[in-house]
């Protein structure tokens, strides 16, 4: 008899692999969305957002190859299906923007934190997780999906490429191509940045990772025996998702985010061993805990609102072209800018009680 692999194990494997990916290029690859936003506003160096704008470029390239040949349909994403609420989104992009400032790290890099033995990225995790599920199908659970249709705009096109379609006549996939062949050109419109091969690697790894979850869970959805959603790498339902599973996977089973999570520890890890940046470490400051907590619960909050985080809604659902994804990224880059403004001009954070 031979060895079968269920749908659910298949699509926690397809995360796994792109969540290794994303793990080394945290660790090797300094692959962070903070660290990114920090160098541009307070060092003058682009770099590591260069990085990042190229990811979403050739993660859209491939996502878009992918509608193009027919192996995606992007209409069956999350991010295609919901409400489009963009004021609940902007809110919750600003919320999660700050909460990242606070907790000095989103749930991406607090995974890859952890992996490098971070105790203290541990508590961020977790603390995430339960604010994303109190909000996603907890208490707070009524309030969200009441904020979402009283701000909802209905609208039919859920992406820019098929707003543009309607509006010309060319096809979907061929607009999504040539935006995101704009982007990733104006990603490596920098000599400076042409200078750190190292970086540009990185981010097309990057993107490709993000397109294999599309492709990979695409391909279950269609071959599987099961219902699955189609969806790409985000990092902060999954969280909770994790949890459940390790405590009980008869409330929570195996699944692509469970996969991705894991994927991730195991790439960060790995990193951190072949770095030899690998060591324990734990918070002696209380204040400084407080802080990362109370941040924490905000991105939770926050990405549930604008439904995904830096990796989920900036670069996953950017590489479909969604309307949100713009609005999302910006409200998180100004939400960290007001959080490490404070930061940096020392407003005592200990103070909250």
């Amino acid at each position: 008899m031979g060895f079968e692999i269920s749908d659910a194990m298949m699509l926690a494997l397809i995360g796994a692999a792109g969540g290794i990916v994303l793990g080394l290029a945290a660790r090797l690859g300094r692959f962070c969305t903070l660290g990114a936003i920090e160098d541009f506003l307070y060092q003058g160096n682009d770099t590591r957002l260069r990085m990042w704008a190229l990811a979403i470029g050739v993660a859209g390239l491939a996502t878009y190859a992918l509608v193009a040949f027919g192996w995606l349909d992007p209409g069956q994403s999350i991010y295609h299906q919901a409400t489009w609420s963009p004021a609940v989104a902007v809110l919750g992009g600003l919320l999660f923007g700050y909460g990242m400032a606070l907790a000095g790290n989103c749930g991406f890099g607090a995974l890859a934190r952890f992996g490098g033995g971070d105790l203290r990225s541990f508590v961020v995790v977790v603390v995430m997780g339960l604010s994303a599920y109190c909000v996603l199908s907890g208490p707070l659970a009524a309030l969200r999906l009441s904020a979402l249709a009283l701000a909802e705009v209905p609208i039919e096109p859920r992406s820019y490429p098929e707003v543009l379609s309607g509006l010309t006549g060319i096809s979907v996939s061929l607009w999504g191509l040539l935006i995101c062949a704009l982007i990733t050109g104006a990603a490596l419109l920098s000599r400076s940045f042409l200078s750190h091969p190292k970086s540009i690697l990185w981010g097309v790894l990057i993107g490709l990772a993000i397109a294999s979850g599309w492709a990979g869970t695409q391909w279950v959805a269609d071959t599987g025996f099961s219902a699955f959603p189609v969806n790409s790498h985000t990092f902060t339902a999954p969280l909770g998702e994790t949890m459940l599973f390790l405590m009980t996977s008869s409330g929570g089973g195996i699944s692509f985010g469970v996969g991705s999570v894991s994927g991730v520890l195991v790439g960060a890890f790995a990193g951190s061993l072949i770095k030899g940046h690998f060591r324990w470490e734990a918070c002696e400051d209380p204040r400084e805990l407080k802080r990362q907590v109370l941040g924490a619960m905000l991105m939770g909050a926050g990405a549930m609102l604008a439904m995904g985080c830096t990796i989920g809604q900036g670069i996953s659902a950017f590489s479909l072209l969604t309307l949100n994804a713009p609005l999302v990224l910006g409200a998180i880059f100004l939400g960290a800018a007001i959080g490490l403004r404070q930061l940096i001009e020392g407003v005592p954070f200990g103070r909250i009680s």
